[in-house]
């Protein structure tokens, strides 16, 4: 490791409010775990996606709509219980033994501010593929009744209150401990520029101590920020979705290719993650994020809970696509992917090897600082080429859902088009047909918004960095994502 040095001191540091500044972090704080249990009662296997009473607001009443949705009752206090806390806490400890006893590889991170380099250790698809395993032969030995999937679909709200008091609890600890962090420290810790403004809400969201580690008994030393970007929350996305497909079969008998393809199409993209782990040490989450509640809650309840909301429903609404849909969305992704590779391969040609003969016809501007900023290829035709693929490939998360929206009949409705679970309830589009797109389209509207502030949050950095060189790049590439409309 490089000589300790003393780092700066961020705290006096200027540096621009984010999200909306305090009032934008609080609100996200305190909103998104409420917006989660919205989607869960909302859109439920009771009565339909969305509940009836929704539909009339002008006659809706608030015990009829309790009712609807299966709120506990006991209130409040049902939305958790000590047994799934204790098994959602086992999970965590699960992972974080495999961790320990399974093979990995030691990697050093990118260079801190002090010159130190932190040690990481590399096995997230090695525990991954362990897990999978393990249920895969459950699977096989008990069919939709092994105890991991009736688990997950008999206590899903209280595995979702669980994994929101870990988050809220996990950002409470690292808060509080990174007031510890002192210059020239012999761990390297180091405090994030954007989390010591000073406002306790914000600082809270956004994360004082860049990389904060704990060492806990029979596991040692676990980066926190790290271990939490790709382990429980990943891989726990990917199990709700198997959960949901045997729930699916519980409910009625088969299993719809809508469904099978999601979870296929999801846990490549998952898998592909966990797999190329030593990538994401040159990710801004790990560089320049602190680790605060935005990263603690969406490592931990935002991506394994709403990102599955399209298995979640096709659980209880099966759509059969067929070979023609399934062909459809499959071009959607393969032309999404395409774009994604296509254009990072490229850069990244183009950055170690510039005279490479695939990247040699390629135009640039050298900046003053020495970087070249490319402006034809994949990246002369916008500025973020890349997450237009990135958002193009979220479309086959939800088109297999279709004309989302159903209702939940009693059995011997006898209603038309109806598709009858195993106890003899029916389920039916009805007028909740379009209305359950809220639920399953959503993951494409928030990834829209979230690649267009993150393209924002890319400009400003550059603009600092360039300055007048990248007005002019900017006048040459023109559009930032979709090109010819923005």
């Amino acid at each position: 490791m490089a000589p300790k040095s003393k780092q700066p001191a961020p705290a006096h540091a200027p540096h621009g409010y984010e999200f909306g500044g305090p009032f934008g972090t609080a609100a996200i704080t305190f909103g998104l775990p409420v917006l989660c249990y919205v989607f869960t009662f909302a859109c439920n296997d009771n009565t339909g996606c969305p509940a009836p009473s929704l539909l009339s607001p002008k006659t809706l009443s608030l015990d009829q709509l309790k009712t609807e949705v299966g709120w506990p009752e006991d209130g409040i206090w049902g939305l958790a219980s000590w047994r799934t806390t204790g098994w959602t806490i086992a999970y965590y400890f699960f992972s974080a033994l495999l961790y320990r006893i399974l093979p990995a590889t030691e990697v050093e991170g990118t260079p801190l501010s002090s010159g130190a380099r932190l040690k990481y250790r590399f096995n997230a698809f090695n525990s991954a593929i362990f897990t999978l395993v393990i249920c895969l032969a459950g699977t096989i030995a008990q069919g939709a009744e092994f105890p991991v999937w009736t688990f997950i679909a008999d206590n899903y709200v209280q595995i979702l209150t669980a994994n929101i008091l870990i988050a809220y609890a996990l950002a409470t600890f690292v808060y509080v401990r990174s007031f510890s962090v002192k210059p020239g420290n012999p761990q390297f810790r180091e405090l994030a520029m954007g989390g010591c403004t000073g406002n306790l809400i914000y600082d809270f969201y956004m994360g004082r101590e860049l990389n904060p580690r704990v060492t806990l008994p029979f596991i040692g030393e676990i980066d926190i920020k790290e271990w939490m970007e790709l382990r429980p929350g990943m891989l726990g996305w990917l199990l709700l979705n198997c959960a949901f497909i045997a729930k699916q079969y519980r409910s009625f008998g088969f299993v719809s290719d809508s469904i099978v393809f999601i979870t296929v199409v999801q846990a490549v993209y998952i898998l592909d993650g966990v797999f190329m782990e030593p990538a994401i040490l040159t990710t801004i989450d790990i560089i320049n994020d602190g680790f605060g509640f935005m990263l603690s809650f969406g490592d931990l309840v935002w991506v394994p809970f709403i990102y599955s909301q399209q298995t979640r429903y096709l659980s209880s609404h099966p759509v059969t696509l067929g070979w023609l849909g399934v062909t459809g969305v499959s071009v959607i992704l393969i032309a999404g992917f395409s774009i994604f590779r296509l254009s990072n391969l490229q850069k990244n040609i183009f950055r170690t090897n510039p005279n490479d003969p695939r990247v040699a016809h390629i135009t640039y501007i050298e900046t003053k600082t020495g970087s070249r900023l490319m402006t034809s290829g994949w990246w002369g035709i916008a500025r973020h080429i890349n997450y237009l693929g990135d958002w193009l490939q979220s479309w086959p998360y939800a088109l297999p859902t279709g004309f989302a929206g159903y209702a939940i009949l009693s059995a011997g409705s006898n209603a038309e088009g109806a598709i009858k679970m195993l106890d003899g309830r029916e389920v039916v589009q009805g007028p909740a047909k379009y209305w359950g797109m809220i639920f399953t389209y959503f993951y494409v509207v928030y990834f829209a918004v979230l690649l267009v502030h993150r393209d924002g949050r890319d400009d400003e950095k550059c603009a600092k960095k360039y300055g007048a060189d990248w007005e002019k790049y900017k006048s040459i590439v023109k559009y930032k994502i979709v090109p010819g409309i923005y």
